[in-house]
């Protein structure tokens, strides 16, 4: 017989148990992966790191997170999912891009030749390429060869934050979530900028989710510019600020298009450390939906099965309506560790109830079938 575990306890274990016996290998983080690119016309280079608890006999399938600038966000993404997953996160698969190469022609939406009073070099403006080589070659091979689900959460930071608002502002389908950090949206005479007042008014952002977040160096000569006060200053020093904070009050403006919107100030973050607490934030923020609820019922043997029952019903339909197919409202082990414990309780009828969900939601549950007999055969015998 299994000791009595809390529902909470329970998530934490199971986090912590694949976390430990997934690698040997500590910094393990993604597998290399690449296609050749008939719209870039070059190889590409991406990391796929598959959630902690896959198994390659199972025909479970999973969200994707795309990360761009994937070889240095990716662990960080990777560590954020791990510590997260099961009541408060979904296991997701993460796809690290690589941007090494062409980084500045692929993720700026505009061609310049100028940038803060100089000439500007390098390649600008294939951020259109870029996302037909997302959309129309990287998703599909992905979803083609790993167990992946079409409901797409994207990560950017800087330049690649600036690509992630073009993406929610004129390819909004591609992805569910937009996780934008620090993105330049002064880019060329913020013409990004410029453009999303009028598509944030007049377009329907139901069902999708933007986190934004921005850095505290504010003026980088200039130590008095705050948070209160940079909306006055007009130099081009503040101008990466001000196009944030700008950006962040037309979708506020525009409140009523049905968008799931957070904007998050970050006074102690320069711009190359703001991406993990951007990333840990952001992802609770786009997720805020998913955890379980009224966990408290679960953990008390006074609550009716009926009740508990409903509960499950309940969050089931609610991950149906955000994923767009069904998703089963609770992990395997946990469903069994309900029964299990209420079990102990001498509550039978609810622990034969867990068991037999189990069973609905993973028929190939051997654990649930051989307890849902052993108790039916007990009912016989009593």
């Amino acid at each position: 017989m299994k000791k009595s575990i809390l529902i909470i306890f329970t998530i934490i274990c199971l986090v912590f148990e694949y976390g430990l016996t997934q690698s040997s290998n500590l910094y393990e983080i993604g597998t290399k992966d690449s296609l050749y690119s008939k719209t870039l016309e070059e190889q590409r280079v991406f990391w796929v790191q598959l959630p902690e608890s896959y198994n390659q006999e199972s025909k479970q399938l999973y969200p994707v997170v795309y990360v761009l600038d994937g070889a240095v966000h990716l662990q960080a993404v990777s560590t954020v999912l791990s510590y997260n997953w099961g009541g408060f996160m979904p296991e997701m698969i993460i796809v690290g891009i690589s941007n090494w190469e062409n980084r500045t022609r692929d993720l700026t939406t505009s061609e310049i030749q100028t940038r803060r009073g100089a000439t500007y070099n390098q390649e600008t403006g294939g951020a259109e390429n870029f996302t037909l080589f997302i959309e129309k070659e990287l998703i599909p091979h992905i979803e083609a060869n790993y167990p992946a689900t079409n409901y797409r959460t994207l990560i950017g930071h800087s330049y690649a934050g600036l690509f992630a608002i073009n993406m929610l502002m004129n390819h909004s389908a591609v992805f569910d979530n937009y996780l934008a950090i620090d993105p330049s949206l002064d880019w060329d005479d913020q013409k990004l900028l410029k453009q999303s007042n009028e598509i944030l008014s007049t377009r329907d952002y139901n069902g999708f989710s933007l986190f934004m977040s921005l850095s505290g160096q504010l003026h980088m000569q200039n130590s008095e510019i705050t948070i209160e006060n940079v909306m006055q200053d007009s130099s081009d020093y503040t101008l990466f600020a001000r196009s944030n904070i700008e950006f962040s009050n037309y979708v506020k403006e525009n409140d009523n298009n049905g968008l799931s919107y957070k904007w998050k100030f970050y006074e102690r973050d320069l711009h190359g450390t703001v991406s993990l607490p951007s990333i840990l934030d952001g992802l609770i923020f786009l997720f805020n939906w998913y955890p379980i609820e009224n966990t408290d019922k679960f953990n008390s043997p006074d609550t009716p099965k009926d009740e508990l029952i409903q509960i499950i019903r309940k969050r089931e339909k609610k991950l149906k309506d955000h994923f767009g197919y069904f998703v089963p409202p609770f992990d395997e082990e946990l469903l069994i560790m309900l029964g299990y414990m209420n079990l102990e309780w001498g509550e039978t009828q609810k622990s034969l109830a867990f068991f037999q969900l189990a069973l609905e939601y993973y028929p190939d549950s051997e654990e649930a079938l051989q307890n849902i007999e052993e108790l039916n055969e007990k009912k016989e015998v009593e």
